[in-house]
Parts: C-alpha cells; sequence; structure tokens
C-alpha cells in the first residue's frame, strides 16, 4: 500500500519509504553515543587488577564496584523514559551525557579510592540508564517503521565499538599515566559529544508514526498530527493504559530475554579481562586486544541478525520469526560457548569460544526493542523502553557481585571461573528460549488496536 503526501502526491510504499533528510546523521551521532556508554562500561574490566592492587581490594569488593553503576540505573532509565514521551531528547540526551561525563572526573583524584568510586559509578549509572532506550526512541523518530531495526543494530553496533576501539587505546593510556587516566578521558570526550548535539540534534518526522499510519512519511517530512487516533488507520490507539502493555509477552518475555543478555554483558565488562589475565596467563597489553574480539563479532552478529531481519519481513515473514527466532538462534550458539568455555585453558579454542559466548547475545535487544516499538503507542515508546531497559539491565547489576562472590567462595578461582561462566551459559539458553517463545509483535499490536 502507497502512502500520500499532504499534498496528495503518491510516496513509497509502506516499508519502503527513505530515510528523510539528516537521519543518516543522527543515527551516526547516536552510535557515537551508544560508543561512549558502552567504553564507560568497559574501563572497569581493564583497569581491574592494577585498580585491585593499588586499593586492595577483594574479588567480592571489586564486583561490588561493578555492580554499583547499575545502583540508580533502573531507576533513572524509568524515571527519564517517561519523561522522554514529552520532554524534547535534544536537552535529554545532552543532560544525560554531561551527567555522565561529569561523574568520571574526580576519579582522576589519588584521594578517591572504593567509597569514592563506588559514588562515581553510581552517579555514572545514573546518567547512562536511560541512554540506549532513549536512543533508540529519536532514531526511531528518524526512520520508517520498517527500519527501527536497522536503526537499532546500528546503535548496538555503536556500542560494540566502543570496546573495540576504546579498549586499545585505553589500555595504551593505563601503561602510561595509570589506571585512573581512562576516566578522565571518557569524561571529556562525553562533554565533547553533547555540545555536538545540542548543535543539530533534535526529534525526527516520524515522531507520531505507528504501524499502518501515514503520519510523517510525505516528502515534506512533516511531523504528523499528534492528535489523530490510530485506529481509523490500522495502527495502534494514540494511548493505551501501561498495564495492558506491561501485559504483553512481547513485553515481559523481551524484559526476561535481555535479563540473560545482561547478565552475561556484566560479565564480560567486569571479569573477563581478569579471567583472561590470571587463568589464562595473557599480559595486559594482549588482553586488551582479545576483550575486542567479542565486541568485534558482536558488531557482526547485531548487523547480520538485523539484517536478516529486515530481509526477512520485507518477504512478508511475520515479526515474531524475524524478533524472536532470529536472535534466540544466536543465543543458543552463546549460551553453549559459556558452558564449555572453561573447559578449553588457553589457545585458539578458548579465544574461539570466548567470542562466541559474549558476542551473539547482543543481537536480541536491537530487536527487542523494535518489537516493543511495534507493539507500542508512539506517544508512550521512550517510557515502554526505557521501563524494559531498565528491567532487563538488573542483569549488570546481578551479575559483577555475584560472579565475584561465586569465585571467592569456590575451593579454587578456576573452579569459581568454571561455575560463573556455565551459570550465565544457562541463563543465555534460558532467554534463547523466552525469544523464540513470547516475541509476537503481530498478534500484540492487533491486540492494542482499540483503547482498553
Amino acid at each position: 500500500m502507497a502512502t500520500t503526501s499532504r499534498a496528495g502526491r503518491a510516496t513509497a510504499p509502506l516499508g519502503q519509504e527513505p530515510w528523510p533528510p539528516r537521519a543518516r546523521l543522527i543515527v551516526f551521532l547516536l552510535a557515537l553515543y551508544a560508543m561512549l556508554a558502552f567504553g564507560d562500561k568497559a574501563i572497569l574490566g581493564l583497569v581491574g587488577p592494577p585498580m585491585m592492587a593499588d586499593l586492595g581490594l577483594t574479588n567480592a569488593e571489586f564486583g561490588a564496584i561493578g555492580s554499583s553503576f547499575s545502583l540508580l540505573f533502573c531507576l533513572t532509565a524509568i524515571v527519564i523514559g517517561l519523561l522522554g514521551n514529552r520532554v524534547s531528547p535534544r536537552w535529554l540526551l545532552a543532560g544525560l551525557a554531561v551527567v555522565w561525563s561529569i561523574a568520571q572526573l574526580p576519579v582522576l583524584l589519588p584521594v578517591v579510592g572504593f567509597a569514592g568510586l563506588v559514588g562515581t559509578r553510581v552517579l555514572l549509572g545514573a546518567g547512562e540508564g536511560p541512554a540506549v532506550p532513549l536512543a533508540s526512541h529519536t532514531a526511531f523518530t528518524w526512520v520508517p517503521i520498517r527500519s527501527r531495526a536497522l536503526a537499532a543494530a546500528l546503535l548496538a553496533i555503536g556500542g560494540g565499538a566502543g570496546i573495540v576501539v576504546g579498549a586499545p587505546l585505553l589500555m595504551l593510556a593505563i601503561q602510561a599515566y595509570g589506571w585512573r587516566a581512562p576516566f578522565g578521558i571518557l569524561g571529556v570526550l562525553g562533554l565533547i559529544w553533547a555540545i555536538g548535539w545540542l548543535a543539530v540534534g533534535g526529534t525526527g518526522p516520524h515522531h507520531y508514526a505507528a504501524p499502518g499510519t501515514t503520519a510523517g512519511n510525505g516528502p515534506s517530512g512533516s511531523r504528523g498530527t499528534p492528535g489523530t487516533t490510530a485506529g481509523a488507520a490500522g495502527g495502534p490507539a494514540e494511548r493505551v493504559p501501561y498495564r495492558r502493555i506491561f501485559a504483553l509477552s512481547t513485553w515481559w518475555g523481551a524484559v526476561l530475554a535481555g535479563f540473560t543478555v545482561f547478565w552475561t554483558l556484566g560479565l564480560a565488562l567486569t571479569w573477563l579481562p581478569t579471567y583472561l589475565e590470571e587463568q589464562a596467563g595473557y599480559d595486559p597489553s594482549t588482553v586488551s586486544l582479545l576483550v575486542g574480539l567479542p565486541s568485534i563479532f558482536s558488531i557482526v552478529s547485531i548487523l547480520v541478525a538485523g539484517l536478516v531481519a529486515d530481509r526477512l519481513l520485507r518477504r512478508g515473514v511475520s515479526r515474531r520469526v524475524a524478533y524472536g527466532v532470529v536472535p534466540a538462534v544466536a543465543m543458543v550458539a552463546g549460551g553453549i560457548a559459556l558452558i564449555v568455555m572453561s573447559r578449553l585453558g588457553a589457545g585458539w579454542p578458548l579465544l574461539a569460544a570466548m567470542t562466541v559466548a559474549f558476542s551473539t547475545g547482543p543481537a536480541l535487544t536491537p530487536l527487542t526493542n523494535a518489537a516493543i516499538a511495534d507493539v507500542c503507542p508512539p506517544a508512550q515508546r521512550s517510557g515502554v523502553l526505557a521501563t524494559a531497559h531498565a528491567l532487563a539491565t538488573t542483569g549488570n547489576v546481578a551479575a559483577p557481585f555475584a560472579s565475584g562472590l561465586v569465585v571467592d567462595l569456590a575451593p579454587s578461582e578456576s573452579a569459581g571461573f568454571a561455575a560463573a561462566l556455565g551459570l550465565a551459559g544457562v541463563l543465555l539458553l534460558a532467554g534463547a528460549a523466552l525469544a523464540a517463545t513470547t516475541i509476537r509483535p503481530d498478534a500484540h499490536a492487533a491486540r492494542l488496536l482499540v483503547p482498553g
């Protein structure tokens, strides 16, 4: 079905609309935003051994610092996400970047120890909590409906690039200036991004577009009419009670499956460098390169999953397959690799298993973001995405501390790491089963056609 502009001119068929002007620039800036956010998360794993030696930290204390990042992460993600339904993302995203940048600068002071690190990581998490869902919501306002999976994948690729590009450079800074230096570097880069975003960022012409509507699809790039009910056009109602959205298995299935992915991410960011150095015997410089392997291949898995989903949708395959089954297949491979990883010793078998273990799960998040966006009225999309992200990232809260505790309680450090990796693998397999069976955007979008 072709869409029609306000002037009555026919435009591209629905699902094949071109990206509006500036959309690529905006998506690129938002990918940089995700890149800086993931670079901030990666710091702790890179500075782990020298930090622990300098401050005399136990494994549990180091894990507590990693988990403290997520203490306010979930709360601010929900609050700012709901605020994003009403306030321009131009100011919200810039403000969050300023908060998380300023949070890192005190670490440069030599007097900042365990308590100070916990405090700065809490503030950092508060600033970054709403970052990914709000960036996704903003990107969705700039692209046509069928391009949401691809746009979300590009943002996720930016996050992976934050580790691929950042880890070697940050390790050079650690070796030259000490373990505190990377915190200051990323703090300054975040402030520079905020200035650039204020200059060109904002909301796009698809802000009010919903599946089956024509808002924002004309050549003029109009925003559409916010007061229009979409039921007559075949899309969701303008607003529905949040409880109806949260009761859909597409939403809570995405949350639970996402929890397992973020568990593995928290494990990788906090403990993978230490595991490679102390268990596999690699030197710190080599570790800084090796931890980038999962991120490089996560970029590949995210992009491939996004392109496969996009191709399936264009061929008329259901969104249940594109957004649920496709990432589930990738997660199964990751879960198996996590379980066998600790049994392989050093060398290329370990590196291959590590790469698969930590690179396949991230394919889930952009696709479930697109699935949630498809069943959610546009006026509530920011808050719904943020709430899902906040609950899913509690995996980040639990994994660093729980894994450190497992290592401390095990009869040996190697046995502890094996148990921690096995637990993450079982969780990821459970998440794959949830993604394949609960993500049903087509049925659930239809269920919300009429306001309840």
